[in-house]
């Protein structure tokens, strides 16, 4: 499953992006796709949503309306 979204740049920003093509990934989209990932890894969000959603299966519970979605 995916699902497009739409972002702003300011025109630097773009710049910054068609430099880290290649590095971060071939287009713009894969370069900001690849940047938002490392940014949730490093603040440990990814690990923290797969352990509770772990936690979650094991006990049988379910997310409350809105959570993770």
């Amino acid at each position: 499953m995916s699902k497009k979204v739409q972002v702003s740049f300011s025109d630097k920003q773009v710049e910054l992006l068609g430099k880290l093509k290649g590095e971060f990934g071939d287009t713009e989209a894969n370069v900001v796709r690849g940047i938002v990932i490392s940014w949730l890894a490093e603040k440990s969000f990814i690990s923290t949503v797969a352990k509770q959603r772990m936690a979650m299966e094991d006990t049988g519970a379910k997310p409350k309306v809105g959570e993770n979605e």
